[in-house]
């Protein structure tokens, strides 16, 4: 009956401790059973005892094991690694060490039973493994041994005799699954009496976790699932992805239709580079300027508000090109004299050919000034050929005058870099004028590089200023 209800202690103040700690992580609880044996020898002492840890794996001659279910605790884990572990064992002391004579000295069948606590860490995660969970502890408890040949300190016969332990353990558990592991373990326990000795207690076992919450059902524990009310995937911290395209549906803008990553979610139908869910023209590839709409004529004016969709033209007149009734080269809307031909320099209006004044020579500056090149080249911006229309215009109103088409660059890159590109489109605007009707005789070109800025170097708007061409009257 002694023995039964140090038992039902034991339980007792186990099941007391279970109902006080909260869960907070998964699996949190865990509980270890199995058998354990008593060494009372490699605790330091003099014989039949020994010096600390002489022949500690010596099983056959100091092992008092009980071999059925003899040891019990429960383990709680309370965070940054360390769980606190609390449990019961009993055994029956059979050896107590050895003489000169005999290695292993018979004791007849010694109760034992103890209660132990212990704060435990565990090194699994220092060493980056799942499966092997080793861990150290310390912690106390309380051992009854009942007295015999060498450890007698009443006259009662069968006295069982008990005192505190300080208790330090050294312990491994190998994981089969989430929930399902085998553990071994060592434990020292150092008496504050001397009526109780010094030693070792080993135990193996199973280990059974247990404790995680999953309300969704979808594999993932609540603490780790970032949609707990929600079935997910392991991939997205338990979200869902409605419609399989790899993007959970919190980060998806069409999570019902599947789509692309590059799109957040949504599809390409046409292929065009635009997401349906912004393109007006879903079933037709387009452009991303236009909201994937095609644009036939390129005008930038999209075909479905185009009126002239097959004839590029502005958006200013919907997609048609302005007219010049009169084919003077000055198109209606700036022609003061829209049926009669004229120059530019008049502004559509005829006048009497002569040297080019100063205020010409301005405009014709200004023109000049608005050519565009490609970046780094001397090819035209499709923009720019209304400008060398004009250009064009003004030179075959004065036949009899010549001209220089001089080339400038801003000091971005190398000087002789810079010299190439200004001769280059220097060359470029007089071919054009060559090509259009211009007599060659009349024209000369140069390129002066960077030599001569207008404007700092040191802005953008100035280096946008030196980048420039000049039309300037030869005497």
């Amino acid at each position: 009956m002694k023995n039964l209800s140090r038992l039902l202690f034991t339980m007792l103040l186990l099941t007391s401790l279970g109902n006080v700690m909260a869960q907070d992580q998964n699996n949190p609880w865990a509980i270890n059973f199995g058998i354990n044996a008593v060494d009372v020898f490699p605790v330091g002492e003099n014989t039949p005892q020994g010096g600390y840890f002489d022949e500690f794996f010596n099983v056959g001659d100091h092992y008092s094991i009980l071999p059925s279910l003899s040891t019990l605790s429960v383990s709680k884990y309370v965070g940054d690694n360390f769980t606190i572990q609390v449990g019961g064992s009993i055994n029956r002391i059979d050896k107590w060490g050895q003489d000169n004579t005999n290695p292993s000295l018979p004791v007849n069948d010694l109760a034992y039973y103890a209660v132990d606590g212990n704060v435990r860490y565990h090194l699994g995660n220092l060493i980056g493994s799942t499966k092997l969970d080793p861990a150290i502890g310390v912690g106390g408890g309380y051992t009854w041994i009942e007295e015999g040949t060498y450890n007698t300190f009443s006259t009662t016969s069968g006295n069982t005799v008990g005192a505190g332990t300080v208790n330090a353990s050294l312990g491994l558990t190998y994981w089969f699954s989430d929930n399902i592991g085998l553990f071994v373990e060592s434990k020292y326990k150092h008496s504050f009496e001397d009526y109780l000795t010094k030693h070792f207690q080993h135990s193996a076992g199973l280990s059974v976790r247990f404790g995680g919450t999953d309300t969704d059902g979808d594999g993932i524990y609540d603490k780790d699932d970032a949609c707990p009310d929600v079935p997910g995937l392991e991939a997205f911290n338990g979200c869902p992805d409605t419609d399989g395209d790899g993007i959970e549906d919190s980060k998806d803008t069409c999570p019902n239709e599947a789509g692309l990553a590059e799109f957040n979610g949504c599809p390409d139908s046409d292929g065009d580079g635009v997401a349906d869910n912004n393109d007006d023209c879903p079933q037709v590839k387009g452009l991303k300027s236009l909201r994937g709409c095609p644009d036939a004529d390129g005008d930038g004016v999209a075909d479905a508000k185009d009126k002239c969709p097959s004839e590029a033209g502005p958006a200013a007149n919907n997609g048609c090109p302005w007219p010049d009734t009169d084919g003077d080269g000055v198109l209606d809307k700036d022609d003061n004299c829209p049926k009669e031909v004229g120059t530019v320099a008049n502004n559509g209006c005829p006048e009497v050919v002569a040297q080019p004044t100063q205020e010409v020579m301005d405009r014709l500056n200004s023109y000049a000034k608005t050519i565009l090149f490609d970046t780094g080249k001397s090819s035209f911006k499709q923009e720019t050929y209304s400008v060398l229309q004009s250009i064009t215009a003004i030179l075959k109103e004065y036949p009899n005058s010549k001209f220089t088409i001089e080339g400038h660059t801003d000091s971005v890159g190398s000087k002789t870099s810079n010299q190439t590109l200004s001769d280059s489109r220097a060359n470029a605007v007089m071919a054009y004028l060559i090509e259009n009707g211009i007599d060659s005789t009349r024209l000369n070109a140069y390129g002066f590089g960077e030599d001569y800025p207008i404007d700092s170097n040191a802005t953008r708007a100035g280096r946008a200023n030196n980048r420039r061409v000049e039309v300037k009257l030869r005497k």
